[in-house]
């Protein structure tokens, strides 16, 4: 099967967070199963650097006003047709953002010519290329199923895959002219959404299949508190809608490996941890402590619980624990964590930003990893985590939920437990749940047995891609791949 995945980002070539890790690491895995995915990206400066001796397949003189072709290269083992476009994506830094911190005023064409290019595709507009899918990735593809429902072919088929609910790319009906499409699209059924243009919605809406990526946040989002106002929709639609769970590159993400770790190190020799923990204490301003570590990879946002977070820190430290934060985000919350790391130097750090390369780090060596999100679609640091030995803490919801089973009185005593749960998403749950994780961290031959559990989980891309296969046969009538 011919599968174009359509993508904001992609790992490793451009990166803002979780997304980008699905699109890099999802067609290297459906490879293992005869489905070919080539990936649609738009051409920033990062991506453009990368993909040298790649070839010129198509033009466009008229692309949204603009100038552009199109490139087909290979990087890392990824098929890539990358959509240069210097005027729409020649931007250095975040690709969604300008220096100043705010969207680009002129995101909803930027990603409006990525999807009509992408149905372009699906029309042959590349000799000897035409995919019998397009797989569309969050808002910034949503566009895709509607070019495809309301364009000249009947048999492509579409597939939308919903990260995260929160982010769903809503216009003014003023853009709606500008799009390229019929004037019957702009309805309840089509692009409509509350009177502008919503391009996530128009993917729910138009896609044959809509995917998130968990069981439990497939169901989440059809309710009012997770659906972010597509839960209608979705529970209208909810026999084309799935959860299927993200994986991780088990490569590039491999303790035994990283070139990241001051130390490598495998379940059966976790001692060597010990040195990587050290190089965190190091990097982030702490004391060389025997103390539990807990460490915090994300988004300083409302969504990841980091309010939460916050209102723990000096119970943490109160307790012989110590923290390390690497992101950023809201002023208030980072602020918030640098005045914990002023009320406790050598205790407390932070490094504002992202860094892919300590984040690994502090997967190797810190002893918890705190993920107290308010909704987690997914979630892959828990799923690094648990390949690294380090302990997740979770809030109980969606692919958390999913992903680490509590260490409750049941299933320590069938040494079937990877992590803490808590729920509800409230400081004091937050509270309960760092006594419970100090608890465990005290019976070192108990924490041990939990590390070398969750080295043994299953976190790769086989299940989920042979889901996905499965998926995409049973859309243009194959019983299997």
């Amino acid at each position: 099967m011919e599968v174009l995945s359509v993508a904001s980002e992609v790992y490793p070539l451009i990166k803002t967070g979780g997304l980008a890790d699905v699109a890099g690491a999802l067609p290297l895995a459906l490879a293992e199963t005869g489905v070919t995915m080539r990936t649609l990206v738009p051409g920033y400066p990062a991506v453009v650097a990368k993909l040298t001796g790649g070839r010129e397949v198509a033009q466009f003189d008229d692309l949204f006003g603009f100038r552009g072709r199109l490139i087909a290269g290979r990087v890392d083992g990824l098929d890539l047709i990358v959509l240069d476009v210097p005027a729409l994506y020649d931007r250095p830094g975040n690709p969604y953002v300008g220096p100043e911190g705010w969207d680009w005023p002129d995101n909803w064409k930027r990603f409006a010519a990525l999807s009509w290019v992408a149905s372009e595709l699906g029309l042959g507009l590349v000799d000897g290329y035409r995919p019998q899918i397009i797989h569309a990735h969050d808002w910034q593809a949503g566009l895709v199923p509607a070019y495809v429902k309301y364009g000249p072919s009947a048999t492509l088929k579409t597939v939308m895959t919903v990260h995260n609910m929160a982010f769903q790319g809503t216009y003014g009906a003023d853009v709606f002219g500008q799009l390229r499409l019929p004037p019957h699209a702009f309805s309840v059924e089509g692009v409509e959404y509350y009177g502008g243009v919503g391009y996530l919605k128009a993917g729910v809406e138009c896609a044959d299949v809509v995917t998130t990526v968990s069981p439990t946040y497939a169901a989440e989002i059809r309710t009012p508190a997770f659906g972010m106002g597509l839960d209608g929709l979705l529970s209208h639609r909810s026999h084309t809608v799935f959860g299927v769970l993200n994986g991780i590159d088990m490569n590039a993400w491999d303790p035994a490996t990283d070139k990241a770790l001051t130390r490598n190190y495998t379940a059966n020799s976790l001692h060597h941890r010990a040195e990587n923990k050290v190089a965190v204490q190091e990097r982030f301003g702490l004391e060389q402590s025997n103390g539990p570590l807990f460490v915090v990879v994300s988004r300083l946002t409302w969504q990841k619980g980091i309010d939460l977070l916050a209102g723990c820190i000096d119970m943490i430290v109160a307790a012989g624990g110590q923290l390390a934060v690497l992101g950023s985000g809201e002023a208030e919350l980072e602020n918030a964590v640098r005045g914990a790391a002023m009320r406790h130097p050598g205790q407390v750090g932070l490094v504002t930003g992202y860094n892919e390369e300590l984040s690994h780090l502090l997967q190797g060596g810190g002893d918890v990893i705190l993920v107290p999100s308010r909704f987690e679609p997914c979630g892959l640091t828990q799923l690094y985590a648990l390949r690294y030995g380090a302990i997740p803490l979770v809030s109980r919801v969606g692919g958390l939920n999913d992903t680490v089973i509590d260490a409750n009185v049941a299933a320590l005593q069938a040494e079937v437990a990877t992590g803490v749960q808590f729920s509800p998403p409230s400081e004091a749950a937050l509270a309960d749940a760092i006594k419970r994780v100090l608890a465990l961290y005290a019976d070192e031959k108990l924490w041990k047995k939990m590390q070398r559990r969750g080295m043994k989980s299953d976190v790769s891309w086989q299940a989920s891609a042979a889901k996905y296969a499965a998926l995409y046969a049973s859309l243009i009538g194959l019983d299997q791949v």
